[in-house]
């Protein structure tokens, strides 16, 4: 069997179908999965790519050739998934997704038990070893299949976090095709409340993805919300990505709100249960987000990119919550998984208590000016760090992921891609003409 050992990466498994993931790797990984973490049960789910059933049933095959029992619950979003891997205690779970990534594309998420992720340094390693080996331990007893549906459990569980009073809010949702649909019961029980005047957008599945890429990250993904929101006169808009475990928001301006300020209104409600608690901060945020939640009592922590690292954070330092720029936001009432649909219940939340708008609830942390995530391709990583770290000597050094340094004015960060052959820069100053100033000051040096 041929396999391209690159579908390994930092996070999850991931290639285009069928030439880099097929049905028969995805045997091989299951087998690999089971020898790897012991497990005796195993949850599955998968999402809506025209692939995923077929990638499904072969990994199904391949967890009980190797003496799994399998719980298999069907169509679902990750969080879904990582529900009912907490709830129905298994010892791993998985979901076939290849999550915001084009039509050509599938995947696979792994964890292990508590939704704590399969990734780099956390198994991953080992499980490419064995497929890559195909030398598979025989088991006397083969497995057995059963299928749970979780969806009304967990739609249950996102709603009793929904506070009951308030006045009705006109929110337009984009779902971009993808699995953020598998999550519309929620705010469809939330509009029966009297709560919510929703809009959908994209709400059939498609694994084709017709409209646009569902990757709410991406700024030109969101034009039709912005749109949509500005057209009803909408207080709010929410972009889910492809297997819904990010969320993105668009305010009542139709302004994109950056990925990074909902850390700190998410922390806020999460700080009200859990006053003094410690929030995790993506390093690359404003820092504006951490004084916010300073202000609030709260500690604040930076923490590297990369869900599986943050989740392995959260539990090393006792976190209460957590966000990373990309729009993951992980809930200690969620066992430190992503939540997307309970995210939006507490933006929700908040925005009926203060009786602001969202513009006006961001405009505090407006207050300083980022670049943005920039992209580099260079040969020499290494090397590149080195010299910025000999150029900013007399700046304050934190080398937790990549190279971040702080001056009284501006701080920058430039890390390596886990996804891409690049190195990525954010940078934030408390003037625009400083910001670009040091924008074209540090590029200069990265690319040469």
């Amino acid at each position: 069997m041929k396999i391209n050992p690159e579908i390994f990466k930092a996070y999850d498994i991931r290639g285009t179908y069928p030439d880099q993931v097929n049905a028969e790797i995805f045997y091989a990984i299951g087998r690999s999965l089971v020898m790897q973490t012991g497990a005796k049960k195993v949850v599955i789910g998968h999402d809506m790519r025209t692939s995923s059933g077929e990638l499904e049933t072969t990994l199904v095959d391949g967890l009980i050739d190797q003496g799994a029992e399998v719980i298999r619950i069907g169509l679902v979003s990750t969080p879904m998934l990582y529900y009912a891997a907490w709830k129905l205690e298994s010892d791993a779970a998985a979901i076939i997704t290849a999550s915001h990534n084009p039509a050509e594309y599938n995947g696979l998420k792994m964890c292990w038990k508590g939704t704590q992720p399969i990734g780099e340094g956390s198994g991953m390693e080992e499980i490419k070893k064995l497929v890559l080996g195909e030398n598979f331990e025989e088991v006397e007893n083969k497995g057995v299949v059963k299928e749970f549906d979780i969806k009304e459990d967990y739609f249950n569980h996102v709603l009793k976090f929904v506070e009951k009073t308030g006045s009705k809010k006109k929110v337009v949702f984009d779902f971009g095709n993808g699995m953020g649909i598998a999550e519309k019961p929620i705010f469809e029980k939330i509009k029966e409340l009297g709560l919510i005047d929703p809009i959908y957008l994209y709400d059939n599945y498609d694994g084709s993805f017709p409209h646009h890429e569902a990757n709410p990250l991406k700024t030109d993904t969101l034009k039709d919300l912005q749109e949509k929101v500005l057209s009803e006169n909408a207080d709010l808009g929410v972009a889910f990505d492809g297997d819904a475990d990010r969320v993105g928001f668009v305010d009542e301006l139709g302004q994109v709100v950056p990925m990074d300020y909902p850390i700190a209104f998410l922390a806020e409600e999460t700080l009200k249960e859990n006053p003094g608690g410690l929030v995790l901060v993506d390093l690359r945020s404003s820092n504006a987000v951490s004084e916010y939640i300073q202000s609030l009592g709260g500690k604040t922590h930076n923490c590297r990119v990369g869900h599986s690292l943050i989740k392995k954070q959260m539990r090393e330092e006792g976190a209460i919550f957590a966000g990373e720029l990309s729009g993951h936001y992980f809930f200690e009432e969620n066992q430190k998984a992503e939540m997307a649909s309970l995210a939006v219940v507490k933006i929700l939340n908040l925005l009926n208590q203060t009786g602001k708008s969202f513009s006006q609830l961001t405009a505090v942390l407006r207050k300083y000016f980022h670049s943005g995530e920039i992209n580099s391709e260079v040969k020499d990583k290494q090397a590149v760090f080195d010299q910025l770290k000999k150029k900013y000597a007399d700046g304050k050094l934190n080398e937790l992921d990549g190279v971040r340094i702080d001056f009284e004015d501006w701080w920058f960060n430039v890390r390596a891609s886990n996804t891409e052959p690049k190195i990525r820069l954010n940078l934030e100053a408390r003037t625009k003409d400083i910001m670009k100033e040091k924008v074209a000051e540090v590029l200069a040096i990265i690319r040469g």
